[in-house]
């Protein structure tokens, strides 16, 4: 079974992700978020995401999310070497796209959290960022559900009272591009001159930024990209994805037992002792 049919048995992507960034001014060095549809720090409701909404929190919702927490710390433990993960059947999701979180994925854990199946030790996804050595820093894990899933299932995994699960909604990609191959890495289509590419004449750097990017580059396509409609997809040479992957939530237990934190939309900072786990 190919990656596609294991990430996607109810899809109707990410793949945090996932936000991202599309700021053509800061292509010029191609370094962290400023590349487009790069990993982006924050998230928020928009075109191309939705997010559950919140309910009345419980005592019960509290004890359930610490126990969430607690399970990813001592499950994670071996992954803060992220070669470990690597030999492990983790992927890393559009290697050569920069960004500030990358996804670490393993199919076969994502095909079973796309069945409805949840188990808190075995996450489908662990996130990481850079730190300035461009070494791969661990800071927490991504879990997965069914596209189909009302709130109280999704509730049931981990409390909306706590966390907002998000989906990625209107995608555009361009034609001769499928989500099989965005999931295999391939951004570059048959093409050296597809849509979502800089015009090569547009800047020296252009090609280089192609070369990296492929359909990404222009900032168009992709998670949050500029285009949001089936018609203005249509007519930039593309196709639009209603739905990308499933449901989706991020958890970052390294940072102390505040759910806020721990389950928030932005991605905190790793703790200093963090910083040389990698190596």
């Amino acid at each position: 079974m190919n990656k596609l049919a294991l990430l996607t048995v109810t899809l109707a992507i990410s793949m945090n992700a996932p936000a991202f960034a599309h700021d053509m001014g800061a292509m010029k060095d191609m370094d962290g978020d400023s590349a487009p549809n790069a990993m982006g720090g924050q998230m928020g409701m928009g075109a191309h995401m939705v997010m559950t909404d919140s309910r009345p929190q419980t005592p019960q919702d509290i004890e359930r999310a610490h126990d969430v927490m607690n399970t990813l710390r001592r499950a994670l433990v071996k992954y803060h070497n992220y070669r470990v993960a690597l030999s492990e059947h983790y992927e890393i999701f559009l290697p050569t796209v920069p960004q500030e979180v990358y996804h670490f994925t393993d199919y076969a854990a994502a095909q079973q959290e796309y069945t409805g199946h949840f188990d808190p030790a075995r996450p489908g996804s662990l996130l990481y960022v850079k730190n300035s050595s461009g070494d791969y820093v661990l800071v927490g894990a991504m879990y997965s559900a069914p596209a189909d899933y009302t709130p109280d299932q999704l509730d049931a995994m981990i409390p909306l009272s706590v966390a907002h699960w998000h989906a990625h909604t209107n995608i555009c990609l361009p034609n001769g591009i499928t989500l099989e191959d965005i999931l295999r890495g391939y951004v570059h289509g048959t093409q050296v001159d597809m849509p979502g590419m800089l015009p090569v004449s547009s800047s020296a750097s252009a090609p280089a930024i192609n070369q990296q990017l492929g359909f990404l580059a222009d900032g168009r396509f992709g998670f949050t990209g500029k285009i949001a409609n089936a018609s203005d997809c249509k007519a930039a040479g593309g196709h639009m994805l209603d739905q990308a992957f499933g449901w989706m939530v991020h958890v970052y237990p390294f940072n102390g037992d505040d759910l806020k934190v721990a389950f928030g939309m932005t991605v905190p900072k790793p703790p200093a002792t963090e910083n040389q786990a990698s190596r």
